[in-house]
This record gives structure tokens, C-alpha cells and sequence, in this order.
């Protein structure tokens, strides 16, 4: 008994290791400013332009998922569609914002002088189906700019492969596998942020 719970404790470990270290935080341009002086930000999100798993554009994708849904199960597509994109607001922002302002200790506010957008630009969904997983992960692009001039970019970065997916295995629906992924984006930029 002890040594399977040496062995699971091991393998926690090495699985959480490898997953920080596939994700990836660079500056492209600009500097990232010392936010030590601010007490919050303004986050904005945009999902223009997303590639989504094997297809280059995202309507591409809602249709094919759409179709394949609706042959299951009529209507269960259309509603799988309308979740698509109503999950964004609902719980990847939320996941984000969440884990952001607890690792850069600060809050969101409209009213901030500097605004984090973050545009989605590729999400890879994953699956779990039980037997046999796909991890989901998204990649970003993060723009610092001015609240009150929001052209004024102050420094670009990209996010790469922010995983997501539960502890437990437990994340048969997209959007909980997605929202993990936004959750690891947020809490990987406070921390960079922060430094």
C-alpha cells in the first residue's frame, strides 16, 4: 500500500511537471511594464480567427460538430453549437480572470490603466471518452495595452499550449476541458506577469 501511494504521489508529479513545461510564455515585443504600482487590470478576450483541432477556421469546425451532433440526436447539435460559443463568456473568462488575479495579486477593473487582451488563436478541444483521452490546450496572444488608448500597445506575447483538463479525469464535456485550459493561461500569466 505504501509503495502504490509512493508511486501515484510520483506520477502526479511528473504529470504536472510535464504539462507546465509544454506551456510556454514569450514576449514578442514591447516590454511587459512593472505593474507593482497597480492594484488591477482590464481583461478583454477576443476569438477571432481561432483554427480549432484539424480545421483552419472555427465555422468550419461548429459545422462539421454541428452535423455530427444533430445525426445522434436531432437538435442535440444545434444546441451543442449554441454552447460553443456561450461557454467563452460564461466559464473561460471567468476561469481566466479567476486564476490571473489570484498569481499577480490583482484584481479586474474597467477602469485599470493597462488592459490584457487575450485572443485566443487555436484551441485544440480534446476528448474523453473513458477508455482513451485527449488533454485539450489552447494557444494565445496576449496584448498589453492602454485602458485609455487601447492602439498603444505596450507589449505583445504569445501562450502556448495552456493545458487543461481536471485532476480526476472527470471532463467528459468540451467546455470543462476548455475552462481548464483558460484557468492554466490565467494562473501562468499572473505568475509571469508578477515576476
Amino acid at each position: 500500500m505504501k509503495s502504490l501511494k509512493k508511486a501515484i504521489l510520483l506520477f502526479a508529479v511528473t504529470f504536472i511537471s510535464l504539462q507546465m513545461y509544454a506551456q510556454r510564455i514569450r514576449v514578442v515585443e514591447g516590454k511587459v511594464p512593472d505593474l507593482k504600482n497597480e492594484k488591477s487590470v482590464n481583461t478583454e478576450f477576443t476569438y477571432d480567427n481561432i483554427s480549432v483541432g484539424k480545421f483552419d477556421k472555427e465555422a468550419d469546425y461548429i459545422k462539421n460538430k454541428t452535423e455530427e451532433y444533430n445525426k445522434k440526436e436531432a437538435g442535440r447539435g444545434d444546441s451543442w453549437a449554441k454552447k460553443w460559443v456561450e461557454d467563452r463568456e460564461l466559464r473561460y473568462e471567468p476561469k481566466f480572470d479567476e486564476l490571473f488575479t489570484k498569481y499577480s495579486d490583482l484584481t479586474i477593473d474597467n477602469n485599470a490603466k493597462y488592459t490584457i487582451i487575450f485572443h485566443t488563436t487555436f484551441m485544440e478541444p480534446g476528448f474523453n471518452i473513458g477508455i482513451t483521452r485527449k488533454n485539450a490546450f489552447i494557444n494565445g496572444e496576449v496584448l498589453i495595452v492602454e485602458t485609455a488608448n487601447k492602439n498603444n500597445v505596450i507589449a505583445k506575447l504569445s501562450l502556448d499550449k495552456a493545458p487543461g483538463n481536471s485532476f480526476w479525469g472527470n471532463d467528459y464535456d468540451t467546455g470543462e476541458r476548455l475552462s481548464e485550459t483558460y484557468a492554466t493561461a490565467g494562473k501562468s500569466l499572473g505568475k509571469f506577469i508578477k515576476k
